[in-house]
């Protein structure tokens, strides 16, 4: 990857001496869906696939970037003094609002950049192609101009200007994983005070395999943004009667003993979901600790559920995956993965089942749906780099 954006930089910019090439990586989140912006717990990993790009200072104050994943945009011109949000900047509008936000705070970049962009992590498949590409940009930043950031703080960045420059009003989880992945490990992660803690998920026996239903979400436009609305109004009902800062502060038994107070039966069914899903999501870690494979997958499982039913993030494709997986022998636990509304399914299969779920999984999908799946046996890297 490092050559092949090198020799895409040489090939539009005209010279590639002096460029650096950086990676920042994506995740999958195995347990804990929708509970980062409700102050609950998450369990995401960094993958070693994601987002490469070849950097090169420039001698005025010009933007210039391209990406080999939307080369038919060409070469998407900007400028610094103009860190706007438009619909012609395409996915540029991501590396100009992680710009936007380092001079929010004080760290104004003193030249333009020319940039080439390779990314190996299907566009549209809920894997943070959108967060690898915030915390790759403010990585070269930190290392190009010197800004004194650390890792945690290039994903609150991210997670800024995702929320504020492009209006999606995402959690803190995306960007976390990606910007503090470490290689064998997910991340445990409070969002309520981004305290964490790595654990290991060296599966003996068993590997974790993506399925990409090939169902493109964009959660700009989804529902995304609505659920956050409803979970705020549950919270803020909620907040009448019993005295706590988020969602992820009540226990299932404080949250049955108080739901009557939440006017709104479609938002009690969403903070059912985050109070439910925060306390798998701790259960989940601790069946981890024991090597209790058996009760992690199954609290995958009730996860799915949770989503399908109580959060409705899924949808019909997804559903079908998740349906075929748990038919199939060897398959420990199985669940939709990211904002929803389309995207991946995270599996954990045992090895000698592996090559079975891929056919019978894809077979079933292929026929009930008409569209074909995609599978990544994944494994978990470390975060950003300089290669």
């Amino acid at each position: 990857m490092k050559e092949t954006v090198l020799k895409k930089f040489e090939e539009l910019y005209g010279d590639a001496d002096g460029a650096g090439v950086y990676f920042a990586p994506g995740r999958v989140n195995m347990i804990g869906e929708h509970t980062d912006y409700n102050g609950g717990h998450v369990f995401p990993c960094a993958l070693t696939i994601g987002t490469y790009a070849a950097v090169k200072k420039r001698a005025d104050r010009k933007l210039r970037f391209y990406s080999m994943n939307f080369d038919k945009m060409g070469v998407v011109e900007s400028s610094l003094d103009d860190l706007t949000l438009s619909d012609k900047a395409g996915w540029t509008n991501y590396p100009k609002g992680v710009m936007w936000a380092f001079e929010k705070r004080g760290m104004k970049m003193d030249c333009g950049l020319d940039v080439v962009l390779n990314g190996n992590i299907p566009n549209g498949s809920g894997l943070s192609s959108s967060a690898s590409l915030e915390v790759l940009t403010g990585f070269y930043l930190r290392d190009l101009f010197g800004f004194e950031v650390t890792n945690v703080e290039l994903a609150l960045i991210g997670q800024y200007s995702e929320n504020n420059f492009n209006g999606m009003n995402c959690g803190i989880m995306d960007q976390f994983a990606s910007a503090m992945g470490k290689k064998d490990n997910a991340i445990f992660l409070d969002t309520a005070d981004l305290s964490y803690q790595y654990a290991p998920l060296v599966l003996d026996g068993a590997k974790i395999i993506v399925t990409n239903s090939n169902v493109k979400h964009s959660l700009v436009n989804s529902g995304y943004n609505t659920r956050r609305k409803e979970s705020e109004q549950a919270l803020a009902d909620l907040q009448k009667v019993i005295k706590i800062e988020t969602l992820g502060d009540l226990t299932e038994e404080e949250f049955e003993a108080n739901k009557s107070a939440i006017s709104d039966a479609v938002c009690a069914k969403r903070a059912k979901h985050a109070v439910y899903e925060n306390r798998r999501t701790i259960r989940a870690v601790e069946a981890l600790k024991n090597n209790n494979l058996k009760e992690f997958g199954e609290l995958m499982n009730a996860s799915h559920v949770s989503l399908r039913d109580d959060y409705e993030v899924s949808c019909e494709e997804i559903d079908v995956l998740v349906e075929e997986a748990w038919k199939v022998d060897g398959v420990i636990g199985s669940r939709i993965t990211g904002g929803g509304f389309g995207g991946c399914t995270v599996n954990i299969v045992k090895d000698e089942a592996v090559e079975t779920f891929k056919e019978k999984v894809g077979a079933a999908y292929k026929e009930r749906v008409g569209k074909n799946a995609d599978f990544y046996v994944v494994e978990i890297g470390d975060g950003p780099c300089k290669l």
